[in-house]
């Protein structure tokens, strides 16, 4: 395929990028794109009759070269044996991809001037609009697709009809800027970059447009950390990537050279993005590059024909998806890439969200902190989104009760962001939540599950003013995986094997309530442990601990709740569906009345497993918790 070529006039090729924070004109700058053609990140995988040509590892290596701090690569987060698949070719030049969160990708085809969502599950790759449009880059949060309209000059909405205009893009002189790629943060803000002017900038949800970030030498592919405290740009001619501090929304701090490509004089700091561990990607002149969070090279992917970007997608957000000039690769990763966050506002609701499925709207009575790290490993943070009653933050002296919410997803799959309409729910009824992400297995073994739990519960504590928390009244939810870590959490809090060094030890982790859905809590005897030998092939339990249970027989007893079931464990009320074996816990049941603790089970007629996150049993299994955590939580009728 044919390269789109340009020319570029650095404003100042040796100045290095400034933050933008002085005020700026409002409508602000950019031109013609860069000889890239933005986000190639394209799920769009072969139609019926395409074959999907496998490239091995081997024959594509995967190796290191310099990161602009002489320091050698390390290791990629490739699963092992994945293999480097050619998926599809036929594209006139798909750009900047996104992933929705769920079950879909949109791919922009910049020549061909057409917008495509690629249904991974029935193979499916269908046109959107009717009118032909230059997208170069999408990407999708908060219920919403946003697209950088480049032949319109513009940053663009899509809810299932026509693009919607959030902001006209242009310069002093009322000349069009024509943005390059863009990513939006967890307000529904919008950072792009316009490569002729090297200035980053930001969109605000109501369509004001300032300068983030000025004197970026070519300002091409651009990514947020995370927490979005960092702002990374690629500038392409010099093959650098910068970091800026995210000071505010759309403001930033002076940056600082975070990496730079030194594979030679070929061109490309390319698209970007970020997986669930912090690491940097960035399409260069014949590999992605891969970069840790401090910016030390862990390697780079090797690509048959120039990469132009990248994106993680797949329901299980383990596909590393490179796009470039010659089609569309998936390469499987061990991490996972970062969900977007659920529409927030009732008009952000897609029409095609399933009707049994709990809204996830946030009411102007919750204040939501979102992407809040909460434990840190090394570069590792692991995030949680806090949701505060409003009333609350009105006062200085006002102590709520807390309630963790830990999402399920066997262990392997799943993030923060799948119990939103739970944890908004429990905080309009007075309570203050925090829904967790944990590193899941493909990413770390067991214990860092429970380690990043109970970590939790001590940021809680130790931040207890901040977020108006009574630190004597914390309780955790989880349902299926994350009922079983609530389980472990209730039980195991005094065994010092389960809480690591995430931060906060000074803290307790103790829990005063706990509701598990579902959550097996025998592990070393029982249904997992059965299955890790009779099936360790498909067994989430091999994958998480490493081994069957006659292999690591000592893990599996750590991990195993029911062992550590005591008078010290605080009340537990148990809810299950009616068809998802109401039985499986008796043995706890009766062991923990036994050693003198409340505990009860409701049974939810007609439920199947996953009932507690589907409507009609979402509203009902609500007040039924609430009822249950403002009893042994001492909640008052004003709180």
């Amino acid at each position: 395929m044919t390269e789109v070529r340009m020319e570029y006039h650095a404003t100042d090729q040796h100045t290095p990028p400034v933050s933008g924070n002085a005020t700026a004109p409002n409508r602000e700058s950019r031109s013609d794109r860069m000889p890239r053609c933005g986000w190639w990140s394209v799920l769009a995988v072969a139609m019926l009759s395409s074959a999907w040509t496998m490239v091995s590892a081997q024959d594509r290596p995967v190796d290191g070269g310099g990161d602009g701090h002489g320091e050698a690569a390390t290791s990629l987060p490739l699963e092992p044996g994945a293999r480097l698949e050619s998926v599809r070719s036929e594209f006139g030049l798909a750009d900047g991809p996104a992933w929705d969160g769920t079950w879909s990708l949109f791919v922009p085809d910049v020549r061909a001037q057409k917008l495509y969502r690629f249904v991974p599950a029935q193979n499916r790759f269908d046109a959107l609009l009717k009118q032909p449009v230059r997208i170069s880059a999408t990407f999708f949060n908060l219920g919403r697709l946003y697209a950088a309209d480049n032949g319109n000059a513009r940053i663009a909405r899509w809810q299932g009809g026509p693009l919607e205009t959030l902001a006209q893009l242009r310069d002093e002189n009322g000349e069009p800027l024509r943005p390059n790629d863009l990513v939006v943060d967890h307000h529904g803000g919008v950072y792009v970059t316009v490569t002729r002017p090297g200035r980053v900038l930001y969109v605000s949800p109501s369509g004001d447009v300032r300068t983030a970030v000025e004197h970026v030498e070519t300002a091409n592919g651009i990514i947020l950390s995370p927490d979005e405290s960092t702002l990374y740009v690629a500038a392409y001619v010099p093959k650098q990537i910068w970091a800026y501090p995210v000071t505010e929304p759309g403001r930033t701090a002076a940056g600082k050279l975070f990496a730079k490509m030194n594979d030679g004089p070929a061109r490309g700091a390319d698209g970007m993005t970020v997986d669930r561990a912090g690491n940097v990607y960035c399409a260069g002149a014949d590999s992605v590059w891969v970069w840790d969070p401090n910016g030390r090279l862990l390697g780079r992917i090797r690509t048959p024909q120039r990469p132009i970007n990248a994106t993680f997608g797949d329901p299980d957000m383990r596909s590393l998806y490179i796009t470039g000039f010659g089609g569309l690769w998936r390469q499987r990763m061990r991490v996972y890439g970062r969900n977007p966050h659920p529409p927030a506002r009732l008009e952000d609701i897609p029409r095609y969200w399933p009707p049994t499925r709990p809204k996830t709207v946030i009411p102007e009575t919750v204040r939501a902190f979102l992407d809040v790290p909460y434990a840190r490993y090394g570069t590792r943070k692991v995030l949680c989104d806090v949701f505060v009653p409003a009333e609350a933050l009105k006062r200085h002296d006002a102590r709520r009760p807390a309630i963790v919410v830990v999402h399920g997803g066997g262990w392997k799959n799943g993030d923060k962001t799948k119990f939103r309409a739970l944890a908004v729910q429990l905080a309009r009824r007075g309570y203050v939540t925090a829904a967790i992400e944990y590193r899941l297995a493909y990413e770390a073994r067991f214990p860092a599950a429970i380690h990043d739990c109970n970590a939790a519960v001590r940021f809680l504590r130790a931040n207890a003013a901040q977020f108006r928390i009574d630190p004597d009244r914390i309780g955790a939810v989880g349902g299926s995986a994350g009922g079983h870590l609530v389980g472990l959490m209730a039980a195991g809090f005094k065994d010092r094997r389960l809480q690591g060094n995430g931060g906060n030890a000074e803290y307790s982790s103790r829990l005063q309530a706990a509701v598990v859905m579902a959550g097996p809590l025998q592990i070393a005897s029982g249904d997992v442990a059965e299955r890790s030998r009779s099936d360790p092939k498909t067994s989430n339990a091999v994958l998480w601990f490493g081994g069957t249970v006659d292999q690591v027989p000592e893990l599996y007893r750590l991990a195993d709740a029911y062992e550590h079931i005591g008078p010290h464990c605080p009340p537990i009320l148990f809810m299950v569906g009616e068809h998802d074996h109401p039985e499986r816990n008796e043995p706890a049941r009766r062991k923990l009345r036994e050693a003198g603790v409340w505990t009860d089970v409701k049974v939810y007629k007609d439920g199947k497993h996953g009932c507690w996150n589907r409507l009609p049993w979402f509203e009902q299994m609500v007040a039924d918790m609430d009822a249950f955590f403002r009893m042994h939580l001492n909640v008052n009728d004003g709180e």
